[in-house]
């Protein structure tokens, strides 16, 4: 701002949307643009422009409820209401057609307010079957009642702890993972920076060891392997070779 006399956040922004065609360099300014940001906006941003799209794109809006803390959800919150002057909750609640990841989300935002008791292994184990009995292990289509009962009774850290019985019991994740995004197995195009760029300070050395032990393979050389080169793969690889203790 002080040397060009132009907001840098502004200037990615609009690069990214005056393009009528998604190339790597855009695709680079906006996950740029994304990491400037603070956190709680960013997600607050996210949120926003998932529910403007014509088809409104749930997993982003999931990835926030199910990757954040409580507290920051709260802060969230705050971020959308005072950028939006609207009610991130409000706007779940009116999404119109009826749809049932809008009950997910209803159910993902109880969660965040649930009681946060001590984690119990004995409700965890319970859960998880109960999970598996009335979703995979039985014929015909998943019992969403139970799902969604679990999913607004229980606290964030309750779900996790369940989700890691569920590997345990079943050999097996409940939930899908970011090699979807890389593999292209999704038609959300945003999935990969979203969660490179959210985890970067975060957890991405455990991200790394994760990816690696599960799949075979660094996270770089997968990105290397599946995305274009340009700027936009050097931006990945940076997140994805950054470590969390790094400023």
């Amino acid at each position: 701002m002080t040397m060009y006399g132009e907001d840098l956040l502004l200037h990615l922004r609009n690069t990214h949307r005056n393009q009528t065609e998604v190339s790597a360099e855009i695709c680079a300014a906006a996950a740029l643009s994304m990491l400037i940001l603070n956190p709680n906006e960013r997600d607050a941003i996210v949120s926003r422009e998932a529910l403007e799209q014509s088809d409104i794109n749930y997993k982003a809006l999931i990835e926030i409820f199910v990757g954040r803390k409580s507290s920051h959800v709260a802060l969230i919150q705050q971020a959308y209401q005072t950028r939006f002057r609207r009610l991130l909750d409000q706007d779940i609640i009116t999404i119109e057609p009826p749809n049932p990841y809008k009950k997910i989300l209803m159910a993902l935002a109880a969660s965040h307010k649930a009681h946060h008791a001590d984690v119990s292994q004995h409700i965890a184990k319970c859960d998880a079957r109960r999970l598996y009995q009335t979703g995979e292990g039985r014929s015909g289509a998943v019992d969403e009642s139970v799902v969604l009962e679990i999913l607004s009774k229980r606290s964030i850290s309750q779900l996790k702890q369940t989700f890691s019985c569920y590997k345990l019991i079943y050999g097996h994740n409940y939930t899908k993972t970011l090699y979807a995004s890389l593999k292209g197995k999704t038609t959300d195009k945003g999935a990969l920076a979203r969660v490179m760029v959210s985890r970067a300070e975060v957890d991405m050395d455990e991200i790394q060891r994760v990816f690696r032990k599960k799949y075979g393979i660094e996270l770089k050389d997968a990105i290397c392997e599946n995305i274009p080169s340009g700027d936009y793969r050097d931006f990945l690889v940076a997140l994805a070779t950054k470590t969390t203790n790094l400023a």
